[in-house]
């Protein structure tokens, strides 16, 4: 029979597969309506554990201060045949970014679209669009060679990409690329279009070249 802790073990491994996202400690245990977040604490590490031990194609991966149940890195093409490639908005959004980017700190996409960046991880990493390697405390992320065969573009190169991108869809770079390689540090905002940039207002008081009027001479 199953100790206490095994239990809440098989209900934490549960709620993380059926979440589809990486969950906070905390959100486990209110997900499991547990007031007090410390034992199911204990039962993720002891799941971490459980299938960093086991021979599975699932791991537990920890992102920043969440968890996730999910494919290890080297079985994902293996699904590929069998995953269906549907995007939502934020999805596509989330996916233009990475790839403009690219390389980018899964950190840098969370500062652009907040946290809703670990969920559209999770899932364009699963449909093979994408590719994570670990840096630091974050994730390092790339586009595939699927992600190009899918959107027709000749090469996997990112400048490639990055012209595609600008000539096919009309998006700007948000801030100049940089001159090393490794990853980017980009500003936290949308990549804007062309048609998003105002024109330049005037000044208020004339152009800055502008001569103020002559004064009259003093009657003597």
């Amino acid at each position: 029979m199953p100790s206490k802790l095994d239990d809440l073990v098989f209900q934490v491994e549960a709620v993380l597969f059926a979440s589809g996202k990486p969950l906070a400690v905390k959100e486990i245990a209110a997900a499991l309506g547990l007031d007090d977040y410390r034992p199911v604490q204990r039962a993720v590490r002891t799941l971490e554990q459980t299938y960093g031990n086991r021979q599975s194609a699932l791991e537990v991966r920890r992102v920043g201060d969440r968890y996730a149940l999910q494919l290890q890195e080297k079985y994902v093409p293996t699904v590929h045949a069998v995953t269906p490639v549907e995007m939502t908005p934020r999805t596509l959004r989330a996916l233009t970014l990475i790839a403009y980017h690219q390389p980018i700190l899964q950190s840098n996409l969370v500062r652009m679209i907040g946290d809703v960046a670990y969920e559209e991880v999770q899932r364009l990493r699963g449909i093979g669009l994408i590719h994570t390697d670990p840096k630091g405390s974050t994730l390092e992320l790339a586009t595939t060679r699927r992600f190009a065969e899918y959107f027709g573009i000749a090469s996997t190169r990112p400048e490639e990409i990055r012209r595609f991108l600008e000539q096919k869809l009309g998006v700007a770079p948000a801030v100049p690329a940089p001159t090393s390689p490794g990853p980017k540090e980009v500003a936290a905002t949308p990549i804007p279009s062309a048609t998003d940039v105002p024109a330049e207002a005037p000044p208020e008081n004339g152009t800055p070249d502008e001569e103020p009027p002559a004064q009259p001479p003093m009657a003597s």
